[in-house]
């Protein structure tokens, strides 16, 4: 089953089948799951059969057996294959030199034919297969259209030219075959990233090389330097470097150490790391990219759909055409029929509408395998081409633009020692959990004294003694209910809330010691990715439920000149029905969940930081794994290069098929001339195609 024509057969033999719940096609993977009564699936796969496939149970397949062969025009195995097809091609070979050579011999004429037959034999058998099961339905494909051809140049004394066809298509087919197989290898070599064994503890306090199949949620695994994780995990000893760029594409190893996420196919670089599973094999973030990227290659984009139509269309058409080219000239213009019949033969070997109709799925699945490697996950043809009309994006600021968690952006002594000040202060702060607090005690970096009589001042701050002086910690809020203010603090406390921070007063009885200005920082990567969103001609838009000052400070540090705060989930989700009547095609990137009505009334919805994240996974359209925000520029510009190769492709088969169509009708077109010129064309595109593996998107 290599393309959507094949699929579409298959589930027209399977319509009458009773007992058939569902059917799950897989186009990529060649695959199709049936959920049936056990009465309705031995009907199913008989039905197949009989519509000239030849269904293999997975389960049944054996280590190393290629149950993903292509299966187009040839053989199972690789090796056998090609010894059948070379075979056939000397057959042909010599059927034309003894045409050639010897055309006054008396056995000449049977004795070619038997050569020909032979190499028809051994290169069509399963074309001519599929094409009598095709029409036997009324369905007119690549395989009976080869079939009615080199059947018709045989019956017509060009037996040598049948044999050529036939053994030049079937090699041509292989090579596409193993072309088209980069791309859908691209996908599956993902799962490969990770071991097939996990080093697990023991209970006894041992260690054992155990089934990552066999591995239970919760054991602990270690990972030496140097080897791949294999599973899912939060680190519980140990710290290195981790090179995740399988999962979140980041190109830059990221230092771990305890309490920390690791994904399985990751690679630990540095030290050594012990880490305790947090999914079994089967439902790693690394399994669940694939299974979403191989659940999107069912899902045809746009351009997939209209090939499919036009070619439903068109090759019903040239057969037609073919049928008229054979019988009217001769007549109405005196044609010998011999010489009509052999050039709508050749019009049906041209009509081959294989480059057109393979190229759409080689080309789709190339980028979605091209996005999944840099760490996007796109949910399906339609959004990877939808992606290039994109005129806006909505950006949520929290993990978004920004890196969605406070940060100590700028520290003042009023009064006293700074050394001791922030003694005082890294105190307190070190003793609360409040996240303010803990970004206070993490940006000072020291030890502070032992507090007394600690207490949290519920919505103010804390407080308690140190060194025998009683200290808060606090607000703004708890230094005016103290009498503490002074006209010069509250200007320094205007100047920071303007930029959108939250300021700690450090305080004791008389006045205020010193401030601490926290914040939400941008992103080293916001700006470049604003940048390149103008670019491409879309409009940045930051929507949050921060405080609009705060929203209007980030914006502008962005380079994002709208921005609406203070907005409720309901409010996002009116502000993108806005941009989309104000601007065009929109989209929304948040963290998946509290943004989730604005993501899904998006025209592409993008999760954004989801590694791990099930729910982002399942809700997004497209899911960027780490959270890089200059991965939808990429995504945008990936989407439009896909198009334009997608439009390449369909044009150049079309005009291969238009300049031959002309040669054939005026007699300058052979069949070896047709079937070369149809196979170079499907090998060109899928060729054409491929590149999207390799596409540079991470700039203009």
């Amino acid at each position: 089953m290599d393309c959507s024509s094949e699929e579409a057969e298959i589930r027209h033999a399977l319509e009458p089948v009773a007992g058939i719940r569902s059917l799950g096609f897989q186009l990529g993977a060649r695959t199709l799951a049936i959920h049936a009564t056990a009465d309705g699936l031995a009907q199913a796969v008989e039905a197949i059969r009989r519509a000239g496939f030849n269904p293999q149970p997975l389960q049944a397949a054996t280590a190393g057996e290629d149950h993903h062969g292509h299966d187009h025009a040839h053989g199972h195995g690789l090796g056998s294959g090609i010894s059948r097809l070379v075979s056939a091609l000397l057959l042909a070979i010599a059927a034309e030199g003894l045409d050639f050579f010897a055309p006054d011999v008396a056995w000449r004429t049977w004795a070619g034919m038997a050569l020909a037959a032979g190499a028809i034999w051994l290169a069509g058998l399963e074309t001519y297969t599929k094409g009598i099961a095709a029409l036997r339905h009324g369905k007119l494909n690549i395989n009976a259209l080869m079939s009615v051809a080199v059947t018709g140049a045989f019956v017509i004394g060009q037996w040598p030219e049948a044999a050529m066809v036939m053994a030049l298509y079937a090699i041509a087919e292989l090579i596409e075959a193993r072309s088209v197989d980069r791309a859908r290898n691209a996908i599956q070599g993902l799962l490969d990233l990770a071991p097939g064994t996990a080093l697990v503890l023991q209970p006894g306090g041992g260690w054992q090389d155990v089934p990552v199949a066999d591995v239970p949620v919760g054991a602990v695994v270690r990972v030496k330097p140097g080897e791949r994780l294999p599973l899912d995990g939060r680190v519980v000893r140990g710290s290195s470097a981790v090179n995740q760029a399988p999962v979140t594409g980041e190109s830059i190893p990221v230092e771990k150490t305890v309490g920390d996420p690791v994904f399985a196919g990751s690679v630990n670089e540095s030290g050594e790391l012990e880490f305790r599973s947090t999914a079994p094999a089967s439902d790693t973030t690394l399994a669940r990219i694939i299974h979403a990227v191989e659940q999107a290659q069912g899902s045809r984009a746009p351009t997939q759909r209209f090939v499919d139509r036009f070619a439903a269309v068109y090759t019903p058409a040239v057969f037609v055409l073919a049928l008229c080219v054979a019988v009217l000239p001769p007549l109405l213009l005196g044609w010998g029929w011999p010489q009509a019949v052999y050039k709508a033969l050749v019009l049906l070997v041209i009509a081959c509408p294989c480059a057109l109709v393979i190229s759409t799925p080689v080309s789709v699945v190339s980028a979605l395998a091209c996005a999944a490697r840099r760490g996007i996950l796109v949910k399906g043809g339609v959004h990877l081409e939808g992606a290039r009309r994109l005129r806006a994006v909505a950006l949520d600021k929290t993990g978004t633009v920004t890196e969605g968690r406070p940060k100590l952006v700028e520290r003042r002594v009023l009064r006293g020692g700074e050394g001791q000040a922030l003694r005082l202060a890294a105190a307190l702060a070190g003793r609360s959990d409040h996240p303010v607090s803990q970004a206070i005690a993490a940006g000072l970096a020291l030890q502070g004294p032992p507090v007394d009589g600690f207490a949290a001042l519920p919505g103010r701050g804390v407080q308690g003694t140190v060194d025998g002086q009683a200290l808060a910690l606090g607000n703004h809020r708890l230094v005016e209910e103290r009498g503490l203010c002074s006209p010069q603090l509250e200007a320094e406390l205007a100047r920071h809330e303007a930029q959108g921070r939250t300021v700690t007063l450090l305080a004791d009885g008389s006045g205020v010691l010193a401030l601490f200005a926290v914040a939400d920082t941008i992103k080293a990567s916001s700006k470049e990715a604003v940048t390149q969103l103008r670019a491409l001609g879309v409009v940045p838009v930051m929507l949050t439920g921060d405080n609009t000052a705060t929203a209007r400070s980030i914006a502008r540090e962005a380079g994002i000149d709208e921005a609406r705060g203070s907005l409720l989930p309901e409010d996002k989700l009116r502000a993108v029905e806005e941009l989309q009547q104000r601007l065009g095609p929109t989209a929304m990137a948040g963290d998946g969940i509290n943004d989730a009505p604005a993501l899904a009334r998006a025209d592409i919805g993008i999760a954004m930081g989801a590694a791990g994240t099930d729910t982002a996974v399942e809700a997004a359209d497209v899911v960027v794994m780490n959270d890089d925000l200059r991965r939808i520029p990429a995504l945008i510009r990936l989407s439009r290069r896909t198009h334009a190769v997608l439009w390449q492709n369909i044009a150049f088969a079309l005009g291969v098929k238009a300049l031959f169509f002309g040669l054939a009708v005026f007699g300058s077109a052979t069949m070896w001339m047709a079937v070369f010129a149809d196979m170079g064309a499907s090998l060109l595109v899928v060729a054409n195609g491929l590149r999207l593996l390799k596409a540079d998107i991470e700039r203009g």
